[in-house]
């Protein structure tokens, strides 16, 4: 078969695959029919998700006013690897033969030229075993550090397109390792921002505030202004151990470096949501007009933790202190829990204290040898009250302010790399012996605990990896504000591309049939100036060599020769 004919098949079977897979993988989300969820009425406990995804095309198509005013894309652990993560990181490709060639032109000293030649012999032998093995993983290694890149930056640009958040957070774990010296997590700094979230910005320190009585507003939900193009641009990035480590690990100068370039570890973002019905204005507290009225002007509160040093011992006590005083500031200025109209979410890392058997990972922790938290994966269970009851204002005693059901809000969080979706809770018809249980959401649901009167409780998402080994996935969080009832409530949905091998899949084949029709593009050039590419140059046949050259003449046949036929 000639060079040109096998083009042309092979771009038969490569055009179609090259352009349909791609068609896919960069419009994933359209065939999974991910999008936001939409506020849904009171009486609907399912999602209608083809509603959902209908309002996200058309939002693409006019403009939508189903949409949730707060859309937040949600990514969990994306954890940069970088060059300690290759086998030949800092040291030559091939040492073994290196020292071979030492041992050959007498630059090593050896005490007889037998002993000289066995070590030769043995350096070559691990040039084979060693060397070439390790060479090989290490460009593999660069190649897939590089590929992931490109692969993380291909899920947070497709959905920030597709689904139009107006808010993204990256929930911890941003780089590999909390080890890594200063030129390493420039790199992969580098490659955080220049690479894999390309376009996305820090949040700025003037806008992420301390928590405060009298405060700023980050920005009005549901207002389209140059704010809230600012806010589609920024991350809201939590603090990971692989960030700035554990309690035992956690030093001053590794959380100046993450903060210089990822942005504050603690803060809160408040965002009011405009109402603009003059009749429901009238019904909002007011000192003077309105005192009676325990509706406050409809707000969002993000509140960005940092939990990694929440457990103890901790490595260095001041900068404990300072998380602790900074959670108790954020629980002494949020509003009262008899109030109504504030909705809290809280951005961190490391999830809260469950049971074994509920989420893929257990309650686990382990420490360094001369004290401080060395490794866990829940916070403790005194910790995770903290939270409930702290932040939240939950409380198992049906007398406390609020009677106990504490303030609207959700837990996001990131850590456990499989994802879990729970809901915490206490009952408080136990008496003394009540205490916080835990369930998952979809038990919870099936219970109708969400919502039971005397059963105060709170949901906490820990959304899975975006990492290729666990699917590419995101969480999409909607939050919108139900006028009639005058709280807020929320949904969540996840979409996951797909492990990372079918985006290198992907990009393969488009490599191969690009060079294909580059080559089909010079042969059909070729035949165009005349040279004759449907075949191939003829090669000379041994047999046929004996009789080239030689001139046949015809055979003379005389009269009284017989002829036969």
């Amino acid at each position: 078969m000639s060079p040109a004919a096998f083009l042309r098949n092979a771009l038969r079977v490569l055009i179609p695959l090259a352009v349909v897979s791609s068609f896919y993988l960069y419009l994933y989300p359209v065939f999974l029919g991910c999008a936001f969820p939409l506020p849904q009425p009171v009486d609907k406990a399912e999602q209608d998700t083809v509603a959902a995804f209908q309002d996200t095309l058309k939002q693409h198509v006019l403009s939508s006013n189903k949409a949730a005013p707060f859309r937040l894309l949600a990514l969990g652990d994306p954890q940069l690897e970088g060059d300690t993560s290759i086998r030949n990181y800092n040291r030559e490709s091939f040492p073994h033969l290196t020292w071979a060639i030492r041992h050959l032109t007498y630059k090593t000293d050896q005490p007889s030229l037998r002993k000289r030649l066995r070590q030769v012999v043995h350096d070559l032998v691990d040039v084979f075993f060693d060397d070439i093995p390790d060479t090989a993983e290490s460009i593999r290694k660069r190649i897939d550090l590089f590929g992931n890149d490109f692969y993380l930056a291909h899920i947070y640009r497709t959905l920030k397109w597709w689904a139009k958040p107006t808010h993204v957070t990256v929930l911890g774990d941003l780089l590999g390792s909390q080890w890594i010296k200063a030129p390493e997590f420039e790199r992969r700094s580098w490659r955080f921002w220049n690479r894999a979230f390309k376009g996305g910005e820090r949040v700025p320190d003037n806008v992420a505030l301390y928590p405060a009585e009298e405060y700023d507003l980050a920005g009005l939900l549901g207002v389209e202004d140059e704010n809230a193009a600012a806010w589609r641009r920024r991350l809201i990035n939590v603090a990971g151990n692989h960030d700035i480590g554990y309690a035992g690990d956690l030093t001053l100068e590794r959380l100046e470096r993450f903060e210089r370039v990822f942005g504050k570890a603690a803060y809160e973002l408040r965002f009011e949501l405009p109402v603009t019905d003059p009749a429901l204005n009238a019904t909002i507290y007011d000192p003077e007009k309105n005192p009676d009225s325990n509706r406050l002007i409809p707000e969002l509160r993000i509140v960005n933790v940092n939990n990694m040093n929440l457990d103890t011992p901790a490595a260095d006590q001041s900068l404990q202190d300072k998380t602790y005083a900074f959670v108790n500031d954020v629980i002494n200025t949020a509003s009262a829990v008899e109030y109504a109209g504030h909705f809290t979410l809280v951005l961190t890392h490391i999830p809260l204290y469950k049971p074994e058997g509920i989420c893929v990972d257990a309650p686990y922790f382990n420490f360094h040898a001369g004290g401080g938290v060395k490794e866990q994966n829940q916070l403790s269970a005194d910790a995770s009250r903290g939270f409930l009851e702290g932040i939240f204002g939950l409380n198992g005693d049906p007398n406390a302010p609020g009677q106990g059901r504490g303030r609207r809000g959700v837990v996001l969080n990131g850590h456990d790399h499989e994802g879990c979706d729970i809901y915490h809770y206490i009952n408080q018809t136990e008496g003394e012996e009540r205490q916080w249980r835990v369930t998952r959401w979809s038990d919870a649901q099936a219970e109708k605990l969400p919502g039971k009167p005397g059963v105060p409780g709170l949901r906490e998402i820990t959304v899975r990896s975006m990492m290729g080994g666990f699917g590419g996935n995101a969480g999409l969080l909607s939050v919108w504000f139900d006028e009639n009832e005058w709280e807020w409530k929320f949904e969540f949905a996840n979409c996951a591309l797909g492990r990372q091998y079918f985006w290198w899949f992907v990009h393969i084949v488009d490599l191969i049939t690009i060079v294909a029709l580059v080559f089909y593009g010079v042969l059909q050039a070729a035949a165009a100036v005349g040279f004759d590419t449907e075949k191939w140059p003829t090669a000379n046949k041994s047999g046929a060599s004996k009789n080239e050259g030689i001139e046949k003449k015809p055979v003379h046949v005389g009269n009284g020769d017989a002829k036969k036929g």
